[in-house]
């Protein structure tokens, strides 16, 4: 399976995970890896829980939209070397902009798998709907 668009997750809604999934970490008492568990990608479950983070802004991306709307707001009254100087700034932060621009916000759920277990904090582009 191949992952697909991802879909607007809500509680209650059932979801198959579209990859296998790897889940590592446990060692016994003297440090030692005593495993792993593997869910095969098909594995059915239901969401119960969705939280939505919000794309954070880096100091670069806050700076364009500062310096863009002074810009916007004052340029044509601004003397041509200030002008000038504030257009090269702007320029140079367009990248971080644009990056942040096609950001997207992060989405995890919490799903109750058909087989018991529970997989929490998992991107949404793990699922797709059942």
């Amino acid at each position: 399976m191949t992952p697909m668009t991802p879909m607007a997750l809500t509680v209650g809604l059932r979801v198959r995970l579209t990859t296998d999934l790897r889940l590592g970490g446990v060692t016994r008492d003297d440090g030692s890896p005593a495993g792993f568990l593997a869910v095969a990608a098909g594995t059915e479950g239901t969401v119960e829980r969705v939280r939505t983070y919000e794309k954070r802004w880096s100091a670069d991306a806050r700076e364009y939209e500062r310096l863009k709307t002074l810009l916007d707001d004052y340029g044509p009254q601004m003397p041509p070397e200030s002008l000038a100087r504030l257009e090269e700034q702007v320029t140079s932060l367009e990248a971080a902009w644009t990056a942040f621009q096609q950001e997207r916000n992060r989405v995890t759920a919490r799903v109750r798998l058909d087989n018991g277990l529970v997989l929490d904090e998992t991107p949404e582009d793990a699922f797709v709907r059942a």
